[in-house]
């Protein structure tokens, strides 16, 4: 189903934002004087457009590049050449260019980034943690994507947990690269786009980077954001601390308590005293707070909308508090920022699917990986988490997620396994069980075992091979996951096994009446476009025996206790 670009040449396509081709020419021109090429230029240079892109209050209720833009257009044309002026930008590699054809023609993926960076803040403050005091890691607290489809003007948003384990995570030979995903900003923008790229088949176009200054400013320049607080809530790492129930309004201090808090514990009717040693915790870590992100941002947006924004006053406070501290990838032009505002002004964000990559919680334990502690870490969820992929870039099952174009049929994709969890015939078993899905093998191998429990790897040589390992990992369950790596056996994809996946069982076969013929009903071994997916007992069970709890849902619904929009007419205090 390709996806036409989306001309834009009339204002009036653009709803009721005023001057538009005034605004998009303007764009052009500061990127022009800054030494940039425009929209316009980089089409001629190109076939085909790299971007036609968008945004909209999405980026305002994230508090991040579509809140500037909105406000700067609402008030006048003359404060994009303050923006630009203002606009930290940085080298990122890695970024990959927006398909052309196939069933993600004209989309575009925007990576958020939420740093931890204390050492990267212009004003220390004690209650994040002093660089000074040694409080100096760069990790990614938050790592959301915003996808933009400009032909049907669809958004949808799709966020990573920070403790997904990935054996690819930091550069460098295999298998020392083996970190929670959020040590991937470690090094840098660049590899975390390229672990995104590599590990979930999801290309990036642009990146924007935020953190805790940028956040609390934003919620400042807004004048604070009101939330309701079904119960009483405590959080002794990020600080948040509401006694009572009700609604709250927090100023851009108490927000990012809400927005960070990942040990929270909360007191139900059942429990009378206000000793936070007898509150419960919710013991769903980074998944809860993630939750509550997703609604925190749902609020904020709706905040926004309601406030009508264009107070000049208003909106160059925004500007001063917001812009200067972010950091853009150096290829986000103006005259992109324009773009987006003009294209996606008007989506809505309540609509949207929100979405989080299911995961499996680990037992409550440092991992162990070559030899080396990791920290308490989940494992992938693969058919979870391929269906909320697809979800997010709104592409039918079977479809290459990096170019949009089908998944190549078994019959042509050649498969090695190598046993890499030491379990007798592991090899050879899921090379025969591959075969009879249609693939051809190439041959089988060992590896060391590096860990007691350890992911299935789908490997692949280049992005060229992508869609060969996907159709590969279209035929698996449990914990598997993509990672570009040398393939053996001159296979373009290598099965390194782990401790919890199962291969799917091939497709039942039916004999025709008339003739007494036999073919496959459905499935990966008929090369139809439904591949046969089976719940695995076994990979479920020996995930249970390792500690690891069931996948969680790339949808959940607010507990109980989460924070959330205020009823209409409820009084509104303060935090204490």
């Amino acid at each position: 189903m390709a996806r036409s670009h989306h001309s834009g040449s009339s204002d009036a396509s653009h709803g009721d934002v005023p001057n538009a081709q005034r605004l998009r020419a303007l764009g052009g021109a500061i990127d022009e004087r800054a030494g940039v090429p425009s929209r316009r230029a980089r089409r001629r240079q190109r076939r085909a457009s790299r971007r036609h892109s968008r945004a909209r209050p999405w980026w305002i209720a994230l508090g991040v590049v579509g809140l500037v833009i909105v406000l700067i257009v609402a008030a006048g044309a003359g404060y994009l050449y303050y923006l630009n002026s203002k606009i930290h930008r940085v080298a990122v590699a890695n970024l990959t260019t927006g398909a052309t054809t196939g069933a993600d023609a004209g989309t575009q993926n925007i990576l958020m980034i939420g740093s931890t960076s204390r050492c990267a803040l212009k004003v220390q403050n004690a209650a994040y943690g002093l660089c000074s005091a040694g409080v100096n890691g760069v990790n990614s607290d938050v790592i959301m994507i915003l996808h933009l489809n400009p032909a049907t003007r669809a958004l949808s948003i799709l966020s990573i947990p920070r403790d997904l384990f990935l054996p690819n995570a930091r550069s460098g030979p295999y298998p020392y690269g083996g970190y929670k995903i959020d040590a991937a900003l470690y090094q840098g923008q660049s590899q975390l786009i390229k672990v995104i790229r590599q590990d979930f088949g999801i290309g990036i176009q642009h990146s924007v980077e935020l953190n805790f200054d940028t956040f609390a400013n934003v919620v400042n320049a807004l004048g604070g954001i009101n939330m309701y607080f079904p119960m009483p809530v405590f959080d002794a790492y990020s600080g948040l601390n509401i006694p009572r129930a009700g609604c709250v309004h927090l100023d851009g201090y108490h927000a990012l308590q809400v927005v960070r808090a990942r040990h929270l514990q909360y007191r139900p009717a059942s429990v009378t005293t206000t000793n936070h040693a007898y509150w419960p915790y919710e013991l769903q870590s980074d998944l809860g707070r993630i939750n509550r992100d997703h609604e925190f941002l749902r609020v904020l947006a709706s905040s926004v909308s309601k406030q009508g924004l264009g107070n000049p006053v208003t909106d160059l406070r925004l500007v001063n508090s917001v812009a200067g501290q972010l950091e853009f990838d150096n290829a986000f032009t103006t005259s992109d920022m324009v773009h987006l505002l003009l294209t996606f002004h008007s989506a809505k964000i309540n609509s949207a699917p929100q979405l989080t990559i299911p995961v499996s919680v680990g037992p409550n334990t440092s991992y162990v990986f070559a030899g080396y502690p990791k920290g308490e870490i989940e494992f992938p969820a693969l058919v979870p988490d391929l269906h909320a992929i697809d979800q997010f870039l709104q592409i039918s099952p079977n479809t290459n997620t990096l170019t949009g174009h089908p998944l190549p049929r078994p019959s042509a994709v050649t498969v090695s396994v190598v046993n890499g969890s030491g379990v007798a015939n592991a090899a050879a078993t899921t090379l025969s069980a591959l075969q009879a899905l249609g693939f051809r093998g190439a041959g089988t191998g060992n590896t060391p075992v590096l860990a007691s429990q350890l992911e299935t790897l789908v490997e692949y040589a280049s992005p060229a091979t992508l869609g060969a390992a996907e159709a590969v990992a279209h035929s698996m369950t449990g914990a598997v996951t993509l990672m570009q790596a040398p393939t053996t056996n001159g296979a373009q994809v290598t099965v390194v096994t782990g401790t919890q996946f199962a291969v799917n069982r091939p497709a039942p076969v039916r004999t025709t009446p008339a003739t007494g013929a036999t073919t496959p009903t459905s499935g990966a071994a008929s090369g139809t476009t439904t591949p046969t997916v089976v719940s695995s007992a076994a990979a479920a069970a020996a995930a249970a025996s390792a500690g690891f709890q069931p996948p969680s849902v790339a949808s959940p619904t607010l507990a109980p206790w989460d924070p959330r929009a205020c009823p209409p007419g409820m009084p509104v205090r303060t935090v204490p």
